[in-house]
């Protein structure tokens, strides 16, 4: 979450879409941007240029009605971005209980259903330590059943 809050204008390239993220330690590490993603930033920024008052770096800011003259510094706090998440999952009839950071281990595990390697997950996730992204993939039943399935009993050499 900080990670988010802490981004600033200058660490994004919609071109190429991807942005720098500064992490733990100080590390920097490669993030990536989907089409929509990258429209929506676009739009978003559109919108911003347009607030003659924007002096504000930080990508992405708070709206403060009551002192509009200053823009200097909005960027969004840590407890800001939970509570957006929040209301979001609110919003969308979720009960169960949803964080930011819920959403980090969801990006990882659908990384891996998806056929990626634990390597770039790690990588993407920006961890040192491959146990760390292991704590964030979560496998269902399912996916146990089928990798069974899929694997034992086959005999080397087997086509099946």
């Amino acid at each position: 979450v900080s990670e988010l809050g802490s981004l600033t204008i200058d660490q994004i390239n919609l071109s190429r879409g991807e942005f720098t993220v500064r992490g733990k330690g100080d590390k920097t590490r490669l993030a990536f941007l989907s089409p929509d993603a990258i429209e929506t930033i676009k739009s978003y920024l559109k919108k911003r240029k347009a607030e003659k008052n924007d002096k504000c770096n930080s990508l992405f800011i708070r709206l403060d009605k009551k002192s509009k003259a200053k823009m200097q510094d909005l960027s969004l706090s840590v407890r800001s971005i939970q509570r957006t998440v929040e209301k979001y999952v609110k919003k969308a009839g979720i009960t169960k209980k949803v964080t930011a950071h819920t959403l980090r281990h969801s990006f990882a595990t659908d990384l891996l259903m998806n056929g990626a390697d634990i390597r770039s997950v790690q990588a993407m996730l920006g961890h040192s330590s491959i146990t760390t992204t292991q704590v964030y993939t979560h496998i269902t039943d399912q996916q146990l059943k089928d990798v069974h399935k899929a694997f034992h009993g086959k005999k080397r050499g087997s086509k099946n």
